[in-house]
């Protein structure tokens, strides 16, 4: 089935990226982390936002939000990074979870 913003998922080394765009962008982290401008990269770490919930009887998962990479900079700040097109970056529930991750972790999500 053809994606709903053409981008083409890639498989290398038996990791998944969501787009070319993503997987160009983790493959610069890594020649950051390698020159020590970056330290400690983690790629698709989830952050907690909300717990789960019953309504109406029913139970309704927790939220999270998976950041695409996630690395400390050379001022040793926590740099929370997402790979978004133009269009992507203004879905409603992206919106909501940049929202949460602010309110909740006071962490602003780097979007690239």
């Amino acid at each position: 089935m053809a994606s709903k913003f053409k981008n083409k998922r890639v498989i290398i080394d038996g990791l998944t990226f969501d787009s070319q765009k993503e997987y160009r962008r983790w493959c610069e982290l890594i020649m950051l982390a390698g020159a020590g401008r970056i330290r400690d990269l983690q790629r698709q770490v989830p952050f907690h936002l909300v717990a789960a919930v019953v309504l109406n009887g029913r139970k309704k998962p927790a939220m999270k939000y998976v950041a695409d990479a996630v690395y400390y900079d050379l001022d040793d700040a926590l740099v929370v990074e997402d790979v978004k097109s133009e269009a992507t970056r203004k879905l409603p529930m992206y919106r909501a979870k940049k929202h949460m991750m602010k309110a909740f972790h006071d962490i602003e999500i780097k979007e690239v």
